[in-house]
């Protein structure tokens, strides 16, 4: 009898996550990935490398005096590279065989976490002109 595969999320919905919000989400789709396959050990060091380069990537696009949100992009692009075309292989050489996960889910927290942040954004600058 065929072992049934759990679902994971697609190298895709990594590498987008990681560009659009931020590497620290990939690597919590990664992180999830390898945890519903049993790998915890490959999980939390995916998962401290991804903290890392989210660190990383806050210190770069806070060094210029005008910080330039196109860097976060490419950093987020670099940093879903590594852990689409490098961790997901790795960890899962026949990730097309692996049923997927719907992105739906983390689309919704993703929203919601911009959403929070953008009113916090918001609420922070009025509160300074007054």
């Amino acid at each position: 009898m065929e072992e049934k595969l759990p679902e994971i999320y697609s190298k895709k919905a990594i590498l987008g996550f990681s560009i659009f919000l931020s590497t620290l989400f990939g690597g919590v789709l990664l992180f999830q990935n390898l945890m519903s396959v049993n790998r915890k050990k490959e999980a939390y060091t995916t998962l401290g490398i991804s903290v890392v380069i989210t660190i990383l990537t806050a210190i770069v696009i806070n060094i210029p005096e005008k910080p330039i949100s196109a860097i976060a992009y490419v950093c987020g692009f670099a940093g879903g590279a590594l852990l689409s075309d490098y961790f997901v292989p790795k960890y899962f050489p026949n990730e097309w065989q692996y049923p997927k996960k719907p992105i739906w889910k983390p689309l919704i927290i993703g929203f919601i976490l911009v959403a929070i942040l953008v009113t916090l954004a918001i609420c922070s600058a009025s509160a300074e002109t007054v």
